[in-house]
């Protein structure tokens, strides 16, 4: 798994450049950024149980009918399996964050994720209503522990949810 910094210096090797100033920059903010990684996923691995709960409560609560009869939730298997993914959306999005680069999400979780979930019948609208309450959770997680300003915690933190749910949304239903 690459990371910012080794798809930085592989791309200016692969040139035969020197690093840059933009490079010089992107490096500096990696490097300015890492307190607020870590604490995001520091919080994830501490509160992942809660994280899930919490963000699985508010979707539930916002589309009740996925647990009704007939709804993609119901049954214990069906719940548990929405809960799982939504724990493994988490730890992929924690890898991520150390990353600083939401495209390893395409190979670990996206690629194939669509068509799978389309041969299931699992409907990907809400599992990208999922995705973002995931982040909504986290945010505020990090936001009453005071790590970041608002500004830094949604453009840093959210961007791994971002990716996951574009790239199932964009195949499917819109997230609300």
């Amino acid at each position: 798994m690459r990371d910012a910094i080794t798809g930085l210096i592989g791309r200016y090797d692969q040139l035969g450049r020197y690093l840059d100033r933009n490079a010089i920059d992107r490096i500096a903010t990696y490097y300015g950024e890492a307190e607020l990684r870590l604490a995001a996923v520091e919080t994830i691995n501490r509160e992942a149980a809660e994280i899930v709960r919490e963000a699985s409560q508010r979707l539930w609560q916002a589309d009740p009918e996925l647990l009704l009869p007939g709804g993609n939730a119901y049954t214990t298997r069906r719940w548990a399996a929405c809960l799982r993914d939504m724990d493994y959306f988490l730890r992929y999005a924690s890898y991520a964050l150390v990353a600083d680069d939401s495209t390893i999400l395409n190979e670990r979780v996206l690629n194939g994720l669509d068509d799978t979930y389309k041969s299931l019948g699992v409907p990907t609208g809400p599992t990208v209503r999922s995705i973002a309450l995931l982040a909504d959770v986290l945010v505020e997680k990090l936001a009453d522990a005071g790590v970041a300003d608002g500004a830094s915690l949604e453009a840093v933190v959210r961007a791994p949810f971002t990716h996951l749910a574009r790239g199932l949304g964009d195949t499917n239903v819109r997230a609300r």
